[in-house]
């Protein structure tokens, strides 16, 4: 890759210049992003196809999620150790390779258990891919395009999610469930000969550096951030503290993670630099970072079940609604990356924030009577708000670091937006089920039979269905019943109008947090972290 002089870098005015060797380590490094996002979400729409083929129980099938997340999840933290100890490049081409690999023996698997060792192998060898090819982007591009730079790796990062779904939908319906692994091979082969043949170390992670291994850490590490991210993936199937499964991995996870804390910040040598959240933009951008997350995967989480649940549409028809979205992330990400030099990360994330309350404004306004119309104009606001939000906060985040602390922080970094999406899903199924049953009580005391407007209600129903050619008895039962469904239905859309209510008053509460991020682009006037 073209050197970069650090001092004119820094300053943003090095005469930059996209050559074929960086334009092809770009493409590359987007390529295993786009990857490894896909498979977080790819694989869910093709889960009961799975079931019928390995002869699997929903129980055993939810692992080829659970298993990969919580693998990936693991790794997230120990990337930039990693690249320091065996090189970068030898690090993320040996990741690229592990998760091909395991990708085609996730389609090649004959069973339950089979599938989920091959998706826990795939997992840690997606976990390098994220961080590090972020981190790769922030030191192949000056101070003054760091925004292009974070724009194109987060049309990965960023779209991967809600196109997961769609594209996993077609491969299952169009060949079958197996292809939404194969697909990985071919193009996880072209990631791996292109950053072989391309890609190049720093100065400062040329070679990999020995010395002592921090093992108590490493165990620390798997135990804690394992046991949490199982105890967010499977809590609200265990009805949560109520399992005794559950409150074990609670304890093991606050005590693993406390040791950890202690262990990093007391060791000479740890496998998580914890000291560097110290520095202000890393923090900032990490607590930012995670309760996007949540706004992120929460909203693309309750789309599709509001859309197929209460709506009746297919998930096909669901996964077009989400596209808009994705197009205007894109397009979006883009364009702010060219502004955030010049008008700085703080104005256009808290201008991204504001859209994705309105976003959330309207989305809360969906009723069961919604249709395309009252869908997509939300929709495309939710795609501005996350384009204009994400440029902004890796840049202020990331290249305010050291070149040697980057791979650190973008480990950590995002490590916190992960966990906030899983916080987000796990926080919007528990807040969906308890609030439905909440309206559905108030809603059957309505339409009880001492209620005037039920028994209105019940007697139009009934009288409709006998002139169909029911008789009186059946058309009686039939009202009700239906009664019952719209009351069931009534009750579910109130829950997700609730669930839209509690992220716009995450963003009010990320309004205030916002201002503590850098006024202008870290570099443009000597700014520092």
């Amino acid at each position: 890759m073209a050197a970069i002089d650090p001092a004119a870098a820094e300053a943003g005015t090095e005469e930059f210049r996209l050559d074929l060797r960086r334009l092809v380590v770009v493409l590359a490094v987007m390529l295993a992003v786009l990857l490894e996002i896909l498979d977080t979400s790819i694989v869910n729409v093709a889960l009961p196809s799975m079931m019928g083929s390995l002869g699997a129980s929903l129980d055993e099938i939810d692992w080829v999620i659970t298993g990969y997340i919580v693998s990936n999840v693991i790794v997230i933290p120990m990337t930039g150790w990693m690249a320091s100890r065996f090189g970068r490049k030898r690090y993320f081409t040996t990741s690229i390779a592990l998760f091909t690999f395991s990708s085609l023996m996730c389609g090649l698997s004959s069973s339950a258990g089979e599938i989920v060792l091959w998706r826990i192998i795939q997992g840690l060898g997606g976990g390098a891919l994220v961080s590090t090819s972020q981190a790769i982007m922030v030191e192949s591009f000056p101070a003054s395009k760091q925004g292009i730079g974070q724009a194109i790796f987060g049309v990965g990062a960023m779209i991967g999610p809600s196109l997961g779904p769609t594209l996993g939908g077609w491969l299952t319906d169009e060949y079958s469930w197996h292809w939404i692994f194969f697909i990985n091979v071919p193009l996880g082969m072209a990631a791996f000969a292109l950053c072989l043949s391309f890609l190049e170390d720093p100065p400062h992670l040329a070679r990999g550096r020995g010395g002592r291994v921090d093992w108590p850490g490493i165990a620390f590490l798997v135990v804690g951030i394992g046991c949490l991210q199982t105890l967010l993936e499977r809590g609200h199937r265990e009805d949560w503290f109520a399992s005794n499964w559950i409150t074990s991995l609670a304890v093991a996870a606050a005590l693993s993670l406390a040791a950890l804390v202690y262990r990093e910040l007391t060791t000479d040598e740890p496998v998580i630099d914890l000291r560097i959240l110290r520095r202000r933009s890393l923090w900032v951008g990490c607590t930012l970072g995670m309760l996007m997350g949540v706004g992120l995967y929460g909203s693309i989480f309750l789309f599709p079940l509001y859309s197929q649940q209460l709506l009746g549409w297919k998930a096909w028809d669901s996964g077009l609604a989400i596209l808009p979205s994705s197009l205007s992330t894109a397009v979006i990400m883009l364009f702010v990356g060219r502004l955030v030099w010049r008008v700085g990360p703080r104005p256009l994330f808290m201008t991204g924030m504001s859209v994705m309350l309105l976003a959330l404004a309207f989305m809360h306004s969906w009723d069961l009577a919604s249709g395309w119309r009252q869908i997509w104009g939300p929709q495309v606001l939710r795609g501005v708000a996350m384009g204009a939000m994400f440029v902004p906060l890796s840049t202020a985040t990331l290249r305010a670091l050291p070149p040697p602390l980057v791979h650190k922080g973008a480990g950590l970094y995002n490590l916190f937006r992960q966990l906030g999406g899983s916080l987000g899903i796990a926080a919007l199924t528990s807040l969906l089920d308890r609030q439905a049953a909440v309206h559905r009580t108030a809603l059957a005391a309505q339409a009880g039979p001492l209620s005037p407007v039920a028994s209105q209600r019940l007697e139009g129903l009934t009288a409709a269905l006998g002139s169909h050619g029911l008789d009186p008895e059946h058309a009686r039962l039939t009202a009700t019943a239906l009664l019952d469904r719209i009351v069931h239905a009534q009750a579910s859309m109130e829950a997700f109008q609730d669930s839209y209510l509690f992220l716009a008053v995450l963003f009010l509460v990320m309004l205030p947090l916002g201002l503590l991020m850098a006024r202008h682009a870290p570099g443009r006037f000597g700014e520092v972290a």
